[in-house]
C-alpha cells in the first residue's frame, strides 16, 4: 500500500487528487463491475491508511482505559488521547485545550448543549432562533427545550437561492433571544452561511451562538476565536476520521456555567450520597469511557488534513464543485435545489418526473454512490415543495473524470426511467 509522505504533499504546487487517492484503500474497490465513484462525502468521508493504521496500533499496543490507571498502558493511552485534544485545539484555534469536549458526534454535541442550556439559561417566554436549512439534529433538541421551558422557537427563512434571509434574521432578533443555533454549511445545498454576520448581530442582543460545523470543517479552515462563536460542533467521520467521535467546542466561561449533560465516571471530583462535586473542564462533560481508539484515529485524520493543507483542499474542491454545477446545469430537465452565492462540497438536484431514489439506484448500478432522500432536512424539502433530492457531495479525492461519469450516469438513468 503506497502512502504519501509529507515530502510528497509539500512538493505539490496544487493538490493532486490522483496521488491523494492512493492513500484511501476503499477507493480501489469495484462496485457492480465498475470502479467505485464515491460522491456521498456529506454523509461520511472515506478513511486514509494513516487513520486505519492508528486505530489498529492502539488496539495492538496501547489499549487500556484512560485517566484511571497508573500502569504503563493506561498512561500511554491517556497521553495519546490527550494529544488529540491538543490537535483539535490547534485545528480550530481554541484558546485552551480544555475548551475541547469529546462527544460521539455533532448530534451528541448539539444535544449536550440543548440539554445543559435548557436547564441553565432558558425560561418561559425566552426565544431560540434556528434556520430553515438546519439538520434535524439542530431542530429537534431545541423543540424539546422549548416544550419543556415554554420558550419560543423562531426560524430564519431561506431564499429560493438557498441563501439565508439575513434581513428576516435581523427582524427575528430581540432582547428575548437567548440562543441562535445555525449551520455553517448546509448539508443539503452546500450553502456557506455568513456566520460572522450572524454571530456579530446576535451578540449585540446578548444572545449566545452555536454553530453546527459538521459540513464546514472538512472543507475549510475554521478559527473559533476569530469568528467569536460561543460554541462550535463537528464530527470526525465527515473529515476522514472514524465514526462515533465528535467535538463540542465552547468558551471556557460558558462551559463552566453550564451543568453537565450526563453523570458517571470521570465527570466528578467527589461523590457522596448527600452531594456530588463535578470535575473540571473538559472532564465535566465527558462521563464514562470514551471512544479512545476512535479519538486516536481522529488525531491521525487531523494530521492528514494538516499535511494536505486546508488552502489546497479549499482551492481544489471549489474548482471541482463549480465544474460539477456547470456540468449538471447542462442536463435537460435537471433542477438544482439551491444556487447559493457561496457553496462548499454539496450539490442537490431533482429531475422532473423521476424519483430521486430511482435515480440513485441506477447510479449505484454503475458504481456511483450518491445520497437520496430528504437528508434529515424535511422542513427544507417542504420549503421547496419537494419530497427529496439526489445529493452529490465531494471531497478532495474526487476528480473531474468522476464528474463526467456522474453526468453520463444521470443521462443513462433518464433514458432508463423515461
Amino acid at each position: 500500500m503506497e502512502v504519501l509522505t509529507a515530502e510528497d504533499h509539500l512538493s505539490l504546487m496544487t493538490l493532486d487528487p490522483y496521488k491523494i487517492r492512493k492513500d484511501f484503500p476503499i477507493l480501489k474497490q469495484v462496485v457492480h463491475g465498475s470502479p467505485l465513484v464515491y460522491l456521498d462525502n456529506g454523509a461520511s468521508s472515506q478513511k486514509p491508511e494513516i487513520v486505519i493504521a492508528a486505530i489498529e496500533d492502539y488496539y495492538r499496543t496501547k489499549h487500556s482505559n484512560i485517566h484511571r490507571g497508573v500502569h504503563y498502558l493506561s498512561s500511554m493511552a491517556t497521553e495519546q488521547h490527550e494529544e488529540v485534544r491538543e490537535k483539535v485545539k490547534a485545528l480550530i484555534n481554541a484558546k485552551h485545550d480544555y475548551e475541547v469536549i469529546f462527544t460521539s458526534g455533532t448530534t451528541a454535541s448539539l444535544n449536550t448543549l440543548a440539554s445543559s442550556i435548557g436547564k441553565k439559561w432558558i425560561s418561559a417566554g425566552d426565544e431560540i432562533i434556528i434556520s430553515e436549512m438546519e439538520h434535524h439534529s439542530n431542530i429537534v433538541p431545541w423543540q424539546i427545550v422549548c416544550e419543556e421551558k415554554n420558550a419560543k422557537l423562531k426560524v430564519i427563512p431561506v431564499k429560493e437561492s438557498g441563501d439565508l434571509d439575513l434581513e428576516a434574521f435581523d427582524h427575528l432578533l430581540n432582547e428575548k433571544t437567548k440562543i441562535v443555533s445555525v449551520t455553517h454549511v448546509s448539508n443539503t445545498m452546500g450553502t456557506i452561511v455568513p456566520i460572522d454576520y450572524i454571530i456579530g448581530r446576535a451578540h449585540k442582543k446578548g444572545a449566545k451562538v452555536i454553530i453546527d460545523g459538521a459540513q464546514a470543517v472538512p472543507h475549510q479552515k475554521v478559527d473559533v476565536q476569530k469568528i467569536d462563536c460561543d460554541f462550535y460542533c463537528f464530527s470526525a467521520h465527515k473529515m476522514f476520521g472514524p465514526t462515533g467521535v465528535g467535538v463540542l467546542y465552547g468558551k471556557e466561561k460558558l462551559l463552566n456555567e453550564l451543568p453537565p449533560y450526563q453523570g458517571g465516571g470521570n465527570m466528578i471530583s467527589n461523590v457522596s450520597f448527600e452531594k456530588t462535586e463535578y470535575n473540571e473542564l473538559p472532564h465535566k462533560f465527558e462521563a464514562g469511557t470514551p471512544n479512545i481508539a476512535g479519538e486516536i484515529g481522529f488525531g491521525a485524520a487531523i494530521d492528514y488534513i494538516n499535511e494536505v493543507g486546508y488552502e489546497n483542499i479549499q482551492e481544489y474542491e471549489t474548482n471541482l464543485v463549480n465544474q460539477a454545477v456547470n456540468a449538471l446545469r447542462n442536463i435537460e430537465g435537471l433542477r438544482l435545489i439551491g444556487t447559493p452565492e457561496e457553496r462548499a462540497g454539496v450539490i442537490s438536484f431533482i429531475i422532473e418526473g423521476l424519483h430521486p431514489y430511482d435515480i440513485g439506484t441506477i447510479l449505484d448500478q454503475q458504481g456511483i454512490a450518491v445520497r437520496t432522500g430528504h437528508h434529515c432536512t424535511q422542513p427544507l424539502m417542504d420549503k421547496f415543495k419537494i419530497q427529496g433530492t439526489v445529493r452529490v457531495s465531494f471531497s478532495f479525492y474526487n476528480t473531474i473524470e468522476e464528474v463526467e461519469l456522474l453526468v453520463k450516469g444521470i443521462e443513462k438513468a433518464k433514458e432508463m426511467l423515461s
